[in-house]
């Protein structure tokens, strides 16, 4: 018999997507992934296009999140908000809350646009994957939004401050930033005390101006990105 869920304020997360098992999502632990609706930034590159409208009908609702974990104790270890932009969801802090009640670690993938939400959660969070985008220099062109790097490098230093366990990201394309900016970005990572950082390659229409850009003749190697 499905689990009853009341109603609280979790009920109101805009939810595109659940995946009810992922290994890859949540380093270390067997997990499930809520997608949550809605991103202010605009990224060329982003691969969850389809969650970036917040006004889109939302296909899934909180019940049948805490439907599923309810079904999955003793299999799954934790929940992973990604997106979209969690943190654009004022629901976010009683969903993670309640993921936590019914015994589950909490994680969140978040390009960090709103370090003071951030700040709040990391009381709720066990880890944060946290996107950045590339150099200060370089995060307007990227997101195509005033301001958006100012905001996440902040969100970084909250991040790090707080001690929860995280992870940056960087996707990566040389028509975004060449060679050079990218291992300024791995120095300044590193200056902020940064030890967890994964970098992924871009895979974008070739319709996107800045993807025609040829690639380096191979891919710098950890030994010339490596945080000192």
């Amino acid at each position: 018999m499905p689990a009853r869920t009341s109603h609280t304020a979790a009920q109101a997360l805009r939810i595109g997507g659940i995946t009810p098992l992922t290994t890859i999502d949540f380093p270390g632990r067997l997990a499930a992934v809520v997608f949550c609706q809605g991103c202010p930034w605009r990224c060329d590159y982003c691969h969850n296009a389809g969650l970036l409208d917040a006004a889109a009908p939302a296909p899934h609702r909180w019940s049948e999140v805490e439907q599923l974990l309810h079904t999955r104790r003793g299999l799954l270890d934790g929940v992973v908000f990604s997106g979209g932009e969690p943190t654009l969801q004022a629901a976010l802090p009683d969903a993670l809350a309640r993921v936590r009640a019914l015994g589950f670690a909490t994680g969140l993938h978040t390009a960090g646009m709103y370090p003071e939400r951030l700040q709040a959660l990391l009381p709720l969070l066990d880890w944060v994957g946290l996107d950045i985008k590339g150099p200060l220099a370089h995060y307007d062109a990227i997101t195509r939004t005033p301001g958006s790097g100012d905001r996440a490098w902040e969100s970084l230093r909250c991040v790090h401050a707080s001690g929860v366990d995280y992870e940056c990201r960087t996707t990566w394309h040389a028509g975004l930033f060449d060679t050079a900016a990218l291992q300024a970005l791995a120095e300044d990572l590193a200056a902020q005390g940064v030890r967890q950082w994964v970098l992924q390659e871009c895979s974008t229409p070739a319709s996107v101006p800045w993807a025609r850009t040829a690639p380096p003749t191979q891919w710098p190697l950890p030994t010339s990105l490596r945080c000192a």
